[in-house]
């Protein structure tokens, strides 16, 4: 079932990476992901109201939190602390990337996540998850070739740069999440949740420190609808996120290689809704992403 949670995840991530890409051209980035933080913490408030006075109600739904202690809640802060920054970092380089290279890119995660998983955790793969694995890799590797035609060079491009250091603290934070859930027993949903109660006072000082001074200086900020469905589809793609995560005996670098699946609607939305080029030869890297997910679901 954790698989199957991973992927519906996987779904509604790449429906928010289109959604924040239209909402981010030609637009300020941090107030965008200030407000969109703001929806998902407003969204997912409720679990933690309901948690206290109606546990009754969350718990068949499997969303209901227990009290966290004050060990729990620091290690929610210092989760929200790692997310807000590979969030910046990533809205920055989706904002100047095309899409169509952005999602591949972000989801070389799992690559990251896995060779943290086994030096952490000690987790082991069998020789077919290994080969999923390689499509994937060779996969990715095609759309950094591509991705050159378009002017991209991955090794100097400073937004291809910062993209990458938001894969790897995002590879990071997916280990502490296990660490969270498997290691100390902290509720999944509870984490989920509670971190992004935290991210709205990190996202106000965020944008009170770094952006408000210096506004008038660059891209000014417009109101988009859009921005509330970006944090709504965030908050249900999180959600499925945690709950695969909570299972016992869920592998953290499946969860993430099955979630990097998400590029295929990226790739549609470049493609359909962006006009973004080279579509064709993105097209057959993407074929190896789509079977290397597969085989990872056909693999448990």
């Amino acid at each position: 079932m954790w698989l199957y949670l991973s992927a519906l995840s996987a779904v509604f991530i790449g429906l928010y990476d289109v959604c924040r890409k239209r909402a981010i051209r030609n637009n300020a980035v941090i107030p965008l992901l200030f407000f969109s933080v703001l929806v998902e913490a407003v969204l997912l408030l409720p679990i933690i109201v309901l948690s206290a006075v109606s546990p009754h109600f969350l718990t068949p739904l499997g969303i209901f939190i227990p009290t966290f202690g004050p060990l729990a809640h620091f290690c929610c802060f210092l989760k929200a602390l790692i997310v807000v920054s590979l969030w910046l970092l990533g809205f920055f380089s989706v904002k100047h990337l095309p899409i169509s290279i952005y999602a591949p890119i972000g989801a070389s995660g799992p690559a990251w996540t896995l060779l943290g998983a086994m030096l952490v955790f000690g987790e082991r793969l069998t020789p077919f998850q290994w080969a999923a694995f390689g499509v994937l890799f060779v996969s990715y590797y095609i759309f950094s070739l591509v991705g050159s035609r378009e002017g991209i060079v991955f090794h100097t491009n400073k937004w291809v740069i910062l993209l990458f250091l938001s894969v790897l603290i995002g590879a990071a934070s997916a280990l502490y999440d296990k660490y969270l859930v498997h290691t100390l027993g902290f509720s999944a949903v509870g984490v989920q949740v509670w971190f992004m109660i935290y991210a709205v006072p990190v996202m106000t000082f965020v944008l009170f420190v770094f952006w408000w001074p210096v506004r008038a200086k660059h891209t000014p900020f417009k109101w988009r609808w859009g921005i509330l469905l970006i944090g709504a589809l965030l908050a249900v793609a999180d959600i499925t996120y945690f709950k695969a995560l909570g299972y016992p005996g869920a592998m953290i670098s499946l969860v993430t290689a099955v979630r990097s699946g998400s590029v295929v609607i990226s790739f549609l939305g470049g493609a359909f809704i962006f006009g973004e080029v080279q579509i064709r030869h993105k097209a057959v890297a993407l074929v190896g992403v789509i079977i290397g997910v597969l085989m990872l679901l056909l693999s448990h």
